[in-house]
């Protein structure tokens, strides 16, 4: 009865082996493991991980405080990280007390849209002149030829208007965004990694990142449109689990109460009006009317939600996925993000478009009724054709630019940190500007926009660990942030003989933070592991994470502008690409 008992167990198991997919078999031998079949709601909506038991025993917490403290921390430990980052990156924020890098750009056209509605020619002496007199300074009326929308610089516009036309002014909002930025990377990687402590660490990496900080501290378009994408990365995560908790409700339940994968709820069930995809819409029409490198991300979001929808539906149990992805779901994807993200685009050009087109408004606003006047679209208002004329030409400059520059660099170094962006350098005398007098020979006063190098070389490794988790344990978290670091980064080798920067990268830091971040959590060990198992990774995580930390501090005078002795500056010169 046994030996039988056995046999068709046997047979069982070799029918069950015979029926697995033949993909699944090959990429065994690279790590594939299949998803555990658990109860579908789990499934779809994952729960929360909570702190073992032995950590509040540790500290002596009843079992009402313990429960307390881990509802709290969702948002506590998220906010703790956010003040941190708020206090080093409002830290003496006027200072340089000057106009940095391509501040001479972005403060003044943001000044002149708050007045004006649309950017000026400015003298060749107004960097000077808005310096010594605070800010008072007559605007000019003479239109300029721009080359960015107005999105990032109506966000600077609104410090300056707050605060003054003065350093601190132009860049409060950047500082603003940058510390929220950490508070939403904290909460989004929370939501991801079903883990308040990992979610924090993704925060806290970003918070201590040294392109992020200078980012942040500087009034440049990149740091907005950072912002924007995140916001609209994390719209789509809370959008992929308010509609998988909602497939989840629709499906049935057995005697037993556990709910199963059901072919025709998972095919014909709608999953709701979505006002988080609509945000994500938004937030990506401001993300591209900071600048139009938004347009890719724009579409690589796009598909990426979509393709969230087919896999809930598998998991659902749809046959058809893909089919019933595209009657119910596609279409309203499409309208709550472009063409949202077209409205919004175009509603943020309204200062323009209001302006005089009688010569004495914005740049080409009189294109239509001059030098466009005929043609075959004719019908169209005048406003609406000569912003397209504008938009043509600015696409021109933006193909064709490829001026040398002293800091331009190629984005196959980006990762590596090959040519970071001085945005100032000053070589102040002993006993001025923070020099000591003690120094012997002059100092190094530097705003370096670098990355925090050991963050950096992690994420390296991070990204390759993604691509593999993604590929052969099927994660859906590590294709989520394959995805963002695709959209921000991959875009820029199309262009590679133009003149681009670094400091672009600033895109796809919290991608790379939440990478590092998923690296750390496979140290850590899966939930189950042994205690020795717990003990190795932990120590090995503690160690790399007080190094990138403790990176993130000896650079900090090179992100902040401090006065060194120029042996000190030298010394954190590690490459010779830096200088």
């Amino acid at each position: 009865m046994t030996s039988t008992a056995s046999s068709t167990d046997t047979r069982q198991g070799e029918a069950a082996e015979a029926q697995q997919p033949s993909w699944q078999q090959r990429l065994r031998r690279f790590g594939y493991t299949a998803p555990p079949r658990t109860d579908v709601r789990d499934r779809l909506v994952p729960p929360y991980a909570e702190p073992s038991p032995r950590l509040w025993a540790v500290f002596g917490l009843r079992h009402e405080v313990a429960e307390r403290l881990t509802r709290w921390s969702g948002w506590g430990g998220p906010l703790l990280v956010t003040l941190l980052a708020g206090l080093m990156r409002f830290w003496n924020l006027g200072s340089p007390k000057a106009v940095i890098f391509d501040e001479t750009y972005y403060a003044k056209d943001a000044w002149a849209l708050i007045h004006r509605g649309y950017e000026v020619n400015w003298d060749k002496n107004a960097n000077n002149l808005v310096l010594q007199h605070d800010g008072h300074v007559a605007i000019p009326t003479d239109p300029a030829y721009v080359v960015h929308p107005p999105v990032g610089k109506y966000v600077i516009g609104i410090g300056e208007w707050m605060f003054g036309f003065n350093p601190f002014g132009w860049r409060f909002m950047t500082a603003l965004l940058g510390t929220l930025s950490v508070l939403l990377l904290c909460r989004i990687g929370r939501r991801m990694f079903r883990s308040t402590f990992l979610g924090c660490l993704a925060g806290t990496l970003m918070a201590v990142d040294g392109l992020h900080f200078v980012m942040s501290r500087t009034s440049l378009l990149d740091g907005v449109l950072m912002f924007f994408v995140l916001a609209a990365f994390g719209c789509l995560v809370v959008d992929r689990d308010r509609a998988r908790a909602r497939l989840a409700a629709a499906l049935p339940a057995d005697a037993y109460g556990v709910v199963r994968p059901d072919a025709h709820t998972a095919e014909t069930t709608r999953l709701g009006p979505r006002p988080w995809r609509w945000t994500a819409g938004l937030m990506l029409g401001l993300a591209i009317g900071t600048k139009w490198s938004g347009l890719y991300v724009l579409a690589a979001f796009c598909l990426m939600s979509v393709l969230w929808d087919v896999g809930a539906r598998r998991t659902a149990g749809a046959h058809h996925p893909y089919a019933a992805t595209l009657k119910r779901d596609t279409g309203l994807a499409f309208l709550a993000t472009v063409p949202v993200a077209i409205a919004t685009y175009l509603v943020s050009w309204t200062g323009w478009i209001l302006s005089p087109d009688n010569g004495r408004g914005g740049y080409f606003r009189d294109w239509a009724a001059t030098a466009g006047r005929g043609g075959n679209w004719t019908f169209l208002p005048d406003w609406l054709r000569s912003l397209w004329h504008y938009e043509h030409e600015v696409y021109n400059f933006h193909v064709h630019l490829s001026s040398p520059h002293t800091y331009q660099s190629n984005p196959w170094s980006w990762l590596v940190l090959g040519r970071p962006v001085s945005f100032f350098y000053e070589s102040p005398l002993p006993g001025q500007d923070g020099c000591p007098s003690d120094a012997g020979d002059k100092c190094a006063r530097e705003v370096l926009a670098l990355g925090t190098p050991i963050l950096w070389w992690a994420a390296c490794f991070a990204v390759v660990f993604l691509l593999w988790r993604w590929a052969f344990r099927r994660d859906w978290r590590a294709g989520a942030i394959a995805c963002g670091i695709a959209a921000g980064y991959l875009p820029w080798f199309e262009y590679q003989q133009r003149t681009i920067f670094f400091f672009y990268a600033v895109v796809f830091v919290p991608f790379l933070c939440l990478a590092v971040a998923t690296l750390i959590g496979a140290i850590l060990g899966p939930p189950g592991s042994t205690e020795r198992r717990r003990v190795i990774g932990a120590a090995t995580a503690g160690v790399l994470v007080l190094l990138i930390a403790w990176n993130f501090i000896y650079f900090w005078p090179l992100y902040t502008g401090t006065s060194i002795p120029i042996e000190q500056w030298r010394s954190r010169m590690w490459l010779d690409t830096w200088v």
